[in-house]
């Protein structure tokens, strides 16, 4: 995530780094790290004691320790499997996408991109939607910006995008200082209400008296929580974020690119603690609101709306404390939105311009910041900044992930032929899939959001997979030494291939070819040709590299062999790659494909092969504008 802050405005991709082979000298102890995925993680507390309390009611508590219960035997070993397996900070996202190939892992990875932009986008305006709700509830200020708070959070929104578009740096040394206050701050409200719950013993006897009146026994409590919790998930929130600033955690000093030890290790820790300590302030902080604020203080227009810790600050500790903490939450709301702008900086460049599926802009990081808060107002504007609507489509982004994150593991675990852990994560991944559909059936809005988002990422990578259909994607060539060899000794005539589309392989299949190509081109016997042939691999690739191997069959045919994603882009890249070793140009030689153009046209689109000869020579055409220096296509 720090990749995106810090290269913000420098118009340049944000992109993971790898990390380097000393990589245990490089980054931040794992403890500041956890501050910098504290800032969305921890500042849920900001709304979070509300929304349960609206949600669960009297049952607020109990359903708060089905979800810490959840949280720490569920999310918390799903992630650290996630860190084991994608320790550069990919997360569970890239593991599905190495697990699931072809065309069905890329529609995957684009929905779950779609639920990720709808939790990363959701997390910007529902907490600049609850900063404003501390803004305009304050006393101080309550009279002056009443009814205001749509026009705070879009300005708040804006503020982010612009500072996005500047450049924001020290976002480490930023997030330390942020959380560590906002959490002493808020310990000071615990135990301020924990001791107002002691001093007042009847709060506690009034709230089982009523739940007991509205529930019947423990037995039924507990079901009922099960059934409710799901409607609490905003509090698992951060896990994700966790994996992601992977890169930036100190590892050990003999730490090596292909295997951390330290920075998994420390990554851990990282998650562990953040889990433990969100745990220990969501039950605290879910209790002491429960019994200490009446009910109708939660409901649209109450002063506990959105804000209950804040409500509990200003009620026991007086205004001028409230204040401070209303100015601490509020700098973490709005630091969580730049916490959820880095990641869709960091999320989507991973993804859809390697896919083929995004505009060259989509690289540069000013344009998706303003397309990205132009989202944010939208959204804003939809749900008038009410913090309550926003919540189960917040919670149903951080669910997907989760849900995708669990399956993620249980495959890998699967893969490694670890029962034990392949049964454990099942388990887990049954669960959070009964959380999502739960909450799902509960607050559609989430899904409808994540759909909108889904639609439009799928419908523009396809339209951008289309426009960029005959650009020239190998991103280097290598030849083998006999391959090599064979290129440079054809130089001295005119280079001369031919393109065949393997079959049999014998001798009567090269000479057939060669004696076709002679006669409908009408070249001399004496003319050297080189065979060419691309087998097909992920037609859903868009860039690779291209390794060449050269084989000579039946004692007198040279033949190239490579593998590429598409057929006519392997061709054109050898053809250049030719020329450039050369310095001649080179000749290409194709037989006109059968059937309906339009039906080829696709196969080359979906398939990587189809009408080869014209796609060739279009993508030549893209790649060198220079007739003069072009490779000749030739089609009999």
């Amino acid at each position: 995530m720090l990749e995106g802050l810090s290269d913000m405005g420098r118009g340049r991709p944000s992109r993971p780094k790898e990390t380097a082979p000393d990589a245990g000298h490089q980054g931040q102890p794992w403890w500041r790290v956890m501050c910098l995925t504290g800032v969305d993680y921890f500042s849920t507390l900001g709304y979070q004691p509300g929304i349960a309390a609206l949600a669960a009611g009297l049952l607020s508590p109990v359903a708060t320790v089905v979800l810490v219960l959840v949280t720490l035997a569920g999310a918390l070993p799903v992630y650290r499997r996630v860190a084991e397996e994608s320790p550069h900070g990919e997360g569970s996202i890239a593991m599905l996408s190495r697990l699931l190939s072809f065309w069905k892992g890329k529609l995957f990875v684009l929905t779950l991109l779609g639920f990720a932009a709808t939790d990363f986008l959701i997390t910007i305006t529902l907490s600049a939607a609850d900063a404003s709700t501390h803004l305009v509830e304050n006393p101080h200020l309550e009279s002056a910006l009443h009814d205001k708070q749509v026009i705070i959070t879009m300005i708040l929104i804006a503020l982010l995008g612009a500072v996005f578009l500047k450049g924001f740096l020290e976002a480490i040394g930023v997030a330390v200082a942020l959380v560590g206050i906002y959490l002493a701050l808020n310990a000071v409200v615990v135990v301020t209400g924990l001791w107002q719950v002691i001093t007042e013993g009847h709060v506690v006897t009034d709230w089982t008296a009523a739940l007991t009146q509205e529930h019947g026994n423990v037995f039924v409590m507990i079901g009922v929580a099960l059934v409710v919790f799901p409607k609490l998930a905003l509090g698992l929130s951060g896990f994700e974020t966790g994996v992601a600033v992977m890169p930036h955690v100190k590892g050990d000093p003999e730490d090596t690119e292909e295997r951390p030890a330290g920075r998994i290790r420390d990554t851990k820790k990282l998650l562990t603690t953040a889990a433990l300590i969100m745990s220990v302030f969501l039950i605290c902080t879910s209790f002491i609101t429960t019994v200490l604020i009446p009910h109708e203080e939660f409901e649209s227009g109450g002063k506990a709306n959105g804000r209950a810790l804040a409500y509990l600050a200003h009620e026991y500790l007086g205004n001028a404390f409230g204040t401070v903490y209303d100015v601490s939450t509020i700098a973490i709301l709005w630091f969580a939105g730049a916490s959820a702008m880095a990641g869709l900086l960091n999320l989507m460049p991973r993804y859809l311009p390697k896919y083929g599926m995004a505009p060259h802009w989509a690289r540069a990081v000013r344009p998706m910041v303003i397309v990205f808060t132009l989202v944010a107002f939208l959204v804003t504007w939809l749900f008038d900044a009410d913090v309550d609507a926003q919540g189960g489509a917040y919670a149903t982004g951080v669910l997907v992930l989760i849900c995708s994150a669990s399956i993620a593991v249980t495959i890998a675990a699967r893969k490694a032929r670890q029962r034990r852990w392949t049964i454990g994560f099942g388990i887990i991944s049954a669960v959070f899939l009964y959380t999502t559909v739960l909450n799902v059936i509960e607050r559609p809005d989430g899904v409808k959001i994540g759909a909108c988002f889904i639609a439009g990422i799928i419908l523009i990578s396809f339209l951008s997979r289309l426009g960029r259909a005959f650009e020239l994607r190998v991103t280097h060539v290598d030849l083998d030494e006999t391959a090599e060899l064979f290129v440079r000794d054809i130089a001295h005539r005119t280079p001369r291939f031919v393109a065949n589309e393997p079959d049999r392989r014998d001798r009567a299949e090269y000479r057939d070819k060669l004696e076709q190509i002679r006669t409908d081109n009408e070249l001399p016997t004496t003319d050297d040709f080189v065979f060419v042939e691309v087998t097909v691999t992920d037609p859903s690739e868009f860039e690779a590299g291209l390794t060449v191997r050269g084989e000579v069959l039946h004692d007198r045919y040279r033949v190239l062999t490579v593998e590429s994603s598409s057929v006519p882009n392997a061709l054109a890249a050898l053809l250049l790659h030719a020329r450039d070793l050369t310095g001649t140009r080179p000749h290409i030689y194709f037989e006109w494909t059968e059937g309906n153009p339009f039906a080829n046209f696709l196969r080359f689109f979906l398939l990587g092969e189809g009408e080869i000869a014209p796609v060739t020579r279009e993508v030549l055409r893209e790649a060198e504008p220079d007739r003069d220096r072009r490779p000749h296509v030739h089609v009999g």
